[in-house]
């Protein structure tokens, strides 16, 4: 996958979803099974790191004077 880096989050999201549909089907032969199951993990690794990246833009926040500082969320337990 030389392309990877330059899918977007939803077109990515998208491919897996199809690898995932034909994995379900469990009529495809081992070998392209190994294959499909080795993009997937691609691309929820690709997916992942785009939202951690995100994530890491969106707890940063401006203050009033024009500083940035780490906005901190407490997660429900």
């Amino acid at each position: 996958m030389t392309n990877e880096n330059k899918l977007s989050f939803e077109e990515a999201m998208t491919k897996l979803e199809e690898i995932v549909e034909k994995l379900e089907e469990g009529d495809i032969p081992l070998e392209d099974a190994i294959k499909y199951y080795k993009e997937g993990m691609e691309l929820s690794k690709l997916c992942h790191d785009k939202l951690k990246h995100v994530e890491a833009q969106l707890t940063q926040i401006i203050t009033e004077d024009g500083r940035t500082e780490t906005f901190v969320l407490n997660e429900e337990e």
